[in-house]
This record gives structure tokens, sequence and C-alpha cells, in this order.
């Protein structure tokens, strides 16, 4: 069960952002003095309501680090994947839903200066590399917790952000996966096992270590130019 949330992020308002023909629906929290703006890419048959994305945007909050925890996918696509289960494993157009919220970002006035960087959940993990590497120059850190860093494929090799890959101790056949994927990588890449954990980081004291490497790791990619 994740920590309850403690912090300032009652100061996120909901945002609806369109992609094209389509509606994403989102929550932008944007501290008074953000030094950087961290974008969420949840997992499978998740949600931006997600208590673990949430927790660990609220510490990003606290230090100062402006978030978005969005929906991918529209309602329209959703019901549709509740049916098959398809389009949540569709890596490519996660990822350049993401790329279209950079692009959006830049017409926020309070969002358009700060750096971007990415937090991918799961398979959200290997949309977030993908994105990364389709604009390597538009997003500045990546963070991925339990991610599938394998369904960005080759285009690994194409990532120039800062990357961290948190895995659980437990969860050995990611644990497998984001090591080969650090072996593909040529950007600056560090691999952090949580002890004692398991995918969903339910353990004691768990997920608050996710949430405190990332903000560790975003606060130092993150707003050098600011």
């Amino acid at each position: 069960m994740a920590p309850s949330a403690t912090s300032t992020r009652r100061a996120a308002r909901p945002v609806q952002v369109a992609i094209g023909p389509h509606g994403l629906a989102g929550d932008l929290a944007v501290p008074e003095h953000a030094r950087g703006f961290v974008m969420f890419a949840h997992g499978s048959g998740s949600s931006r309501f997600s208590p673990r994305n949430r927790y660990v945007a609220d510490v990003l909050h606290q230090n100062d680090l402006a978030t978005l925890l969005i929906d991918l996918l529209t309602p329209q696509e959703e019901a549709i994947d509740d049916v098959t289960g398809r389009i949540r494993f569709d890596i490519g157009l996660l990822a350049n839903r993401l790329v279209a919220l950079r692009d959006w970002a830049q017409t926020v006035p309070e969002l358009r200066d700060l750096e971007i960087g990415l937090f991918g959940a799961s398979t959200g993990g290997g949309a977030a590399l993908l994105a990364a590497a389709e604009r390597p120059h538009d997003f500045h850190a990546v963070v991925s917790r339990g991610g599938r860093p394998d369904l960005a494929g080759p285009a690994l090799a194409r990532v120039l952000a800062p990357t961290l890959l948190i895995v659980g101790e437990r969860d050995e056949m990611v644990i497998e996966l984001n090591t080969r994927a650090v072996a593909q990588m040529r950007a600056e890449v560090r691999l952090e096992i949580v002890p004692r954990a398991t995918h969903l980081f339910e353990e004691p004291g768990a997920l608050e270590e996710v949430a405190r490497l990332a903000a560790d790791w975003f606060t130092s990619h993150l707003g050098h130019e600011g």
C-alpha cells in the first residue's frame, strides 16, 4: 500500500490537453519556484490516479519540481483497451503522446522555460525511453520505476538523457531486462535495486526509497540553466 500524500499537491489543477483530435485528462502541479518539469507515464492498466505515482509526484513537488500526471489514452481508447488489452502495449503510440505533451508544455507560460524529465512506471518506462530517443534534445532526465526498457528496443541507444532505472530486489525478471538495457545505452545510466522490494514496491519503505531516488535524480539533472 502506498504511503499517504502529505505534500502540497492539493495545488494540482485539472488540465485537458488536446493532442490532435484527442483530449487527454491530467493533473498539473507547479510549485512557486519550479526548477524543472516531470511528466508521468503510468503502467499498463493504471491511470493518473495511481497512488504510487501520486506519492512520487508529491515528493517531487516538495523538491520544487512541477509535475503532470496524465492519462495517455483517451476515454474511448481506454474502453477499447479494457476489452482488447492491446493499446496499453502500443509503446509507439504512448511515446508519441509524450512527445506531443512536451510540445504542449512549450505553450504553457509557467512551463515553457523548464527542462523536462520523464518518470515511467512498468510499460510506461518503455514509453518514456522511446520518447526520449525520439526527441533526444528535448528531454533532460528519465526515471523508470519497475520499468520495461526492453519495449523501447534498439531506440535505447539513441537516448541522450541521463537515465535512472529503479527495480525491486525481488523483481528478478525485470532486473534482468533492466540489466540488458544498461548494456545497450550510451547515455549516463544507473541501475538502482531497492532491497526486499517486489514489482509494485508495496513493502514498508520501498516506495519512499523510489521517491527519494527519483527526486535526487531529477534535481541533479534538471534546472541547470535556470
